[in-house]
């Protein structure tokens, strides 16, 4: 326990300080945000800003935990450093979108597929050496599972070797993107970023506390070191907190897409090490509704373009938008809404998803007793 405060804390402190001096670097050296000329006009006020805030979110949560492990003299575990291989990994390629943004003086990074090439990458290798049976702990677990997992493994859901990755592959990518789709308003999706992590905090120590490792019993977590992966899940807490301070509206600093694909992609990491992969939609339900309206608005616009029947039974004109703009919360913007509404009334909404998600979770485990 005391390793998961010492891990929170100092992440919270570096990246708390180190975000102000990130501000002053980028500044200094002209990494600034570019704009969508397609975007909301009054995201235009922000251009300039320094973006690759990220940076320091990574640097802060990867120094908080392995300080922890030094104060406490814990050695780290194969769960955590898979986790944080993930977190780091998305981390570069969103550090590369970034840099090309600003060295090339353009919104446009990496192009779409140099983007998906390097997250499957990243999320490929994670899933092999996740399964691996090289990474067993003496009990024969391995980091993941190639069941499906709600708030446990489905013993009846297990799938072969290669469908697992894919699986994997399919979470790790749609979650790094939710993300990165939701980072479009000062602090929105770091606020909700926050609130997940603090809540896979919760699930570790819970599992921890009820481990198959210690009692072997109809309640227990069969989850390969979760008291670790609170470390990092605390870490990742306290560097969002940070970067939340200089991050809150207005924005002194943005993530850029070195911080949105890799907290998504921790995000994703700790519901798959956990084996709360099901879990997920209802703790990050946010990040989900904001995926789908995109993926409503551009399937829409496809289709009443394409089908006459579509148009018909809809009454709609070729290339209809069911949103003003996406992600959804442009489209709010449009309606009039403050920035500083939609982000508040969004993080309330996480906040309700957090609050049923560990609900359900704990309720699982009291229906077993």
């Amino acid at each position: 326990m005391r390793a998961i405060l010492f891990g929170g804390g100092l992440a919270l402190l570096i990246s708390l300080l180190g975000t102000r001096v990130a501000i002053n670097l980028f500044t200094r050296w002209g990494y600034g945000q570019e704009i969508r000329d397609d975007g909301p006009t009054s995201h235009h006020t922000k251009r300039g800003t320094p973006t690759m805030g990220g940076v320091v979110i990574i640097l802060a949560t990867v120094v908080g935990y392995f300080g922890a492990l030094l104060i406490t003299a814990t050695p780290p575990s194969a769960s955590a450093l898979l986790l944080l291989f993930l977190f780091v990994g998305m981390g570069l390629v969103g550090f590369l979108d970034d840099y090309i943004k600003i060295s090339k003086q353009r919104s446009l990074g990496l192009r779409s597929k140099a983007k998906m090439i390097g997250q499957t990458v990243v999320a490929v290798v994670f899933g092999v050496l996740a399964l691996s049976p090289w990474l067993e702990d003496e009990s024969g677990t391995t980091p993941a599972s190639q069941n499906i997992s709600f708030l446990r493994d489905i013993s009846w859901l297990a799938l072969p070797m290669f469908l697992a990755v894919v699986l994997i592959w399919v979470i790790i990518v749609g979650t790094s993107n939710g993300v990165n789709l939701a980072d479009g308003l000062d602090g929105l999706a770091t606020g909700a970023c926050t609130m997940v992590f603090a809540a896979y905090m919760i699930v570790n120590i819970w599992q921890s506390n009820q481990s198959c490792a210690v009692e072997d019993t109809a309640l227990c977590y069969d989850v390969r070191d979760p008291l670790d992966l609170a470390i990092v899940a605390a870490a990742l807490t306290g560097a969002c907190f940070g970067f939340l301070w200089w991050n809150a509206s207005p924005a002194a600093i943005f993530m850029g897409d070195t911080g949105s694909l890799s907290l998504g992609g921790a995000l994703a990491g700790l519901a798959i090490l956990t084996r709360t992969e099901l879990l997920l939609v209802i703790l990050g339900g946010l990040f989900l509704v904001i995926t789908l309206s995109v993926m409503v608005q551009v399937g829409f616009f496809k289709l009443s373009r394409r089908s006459g029947l579509v148009r018909k039974v809809f009454r709609v004109g070729p290339g209809h938008r069911v949103f003003r703009m996406a992600p959804l919360q442009h489209h709010f913007e449009l309606l009039g809404w403050e920035q500083v509404t939609i982000v508040i009334r969004f993080w309330i909404i996480t906040g309700l998803c957090v609050a049923g998600g560990l609900g359900v979770f704990y309720a699982e485990w009291v229906a077993r007793l």
